[in-house]
């Protein structure tokens, strides 16, 4: 069985709207990074215009989660810290940032006060990490020391 796995930061103290929105960002990440790395090409039809996307994904990953039961756990870390030791433990385990996991920032327009001050000028803040769908083991051998999710 295959699963993806959430941390969100609980410090934050994110409305349920906000929570809902980060966790969902997360959720997409994976998906996200494939199409915007694949293969694209550009075809017009009856005037309007589609992206076609050759993507590659993992035979497991196609069966036991894309058309299988789209299992998640969001788990909740204490703070910035206790979310990014989970990225030592991934990377320990030879997942990669951004291809196997994904650090979700905030633009801090709504609710949350920036953090840092990315590269681009925009203040941002750090609020999960989603990963791509896992084996359960592997999903396990990350979250053990995080809680579930509670509001």
């Amino acid at each position: 069985m295959m699963r993806q796995l959430i941390i969100a930061r609980k410090d934050l103290n994110m409305s349920a709207g906000k929570l809902a929105a980060q966790v969902a960002h997360a959720s997409v990440a994976f998906l996200s990074a494939l199409l915007k790395n694949s293969e694209r090409t550009l075809r017009t039809e009856g005037g309007d215009k589609y992206l076609d996307f050759k993507i590659s994904l993992p035979e497991n990953v196609y069966n036991d989660w894309i058309c299988g039961i789209f299992t998640k756990t969001v788990c909740q870390a204490r703070n910035r810290n206790h979310l990014m030791q989970v990225t030592y433990k991934a990377q320990e385990l030879g997942l990669e940032k951004d291809k196997d996991f994904f650090l979700i920032k905030d633009n801090c327009k709504t609710e949350l006060e920036p953090e840092e001050i990315a590269e681009d000028g925009v203040p941002r803040t750090l609020t999960c990490i989603g990963f791509r769908p896992l084996d359960d083991d592997i999903a396990h051998q990350l979250s053990h020391r995080y809680h579930l999710y509670v509001g």
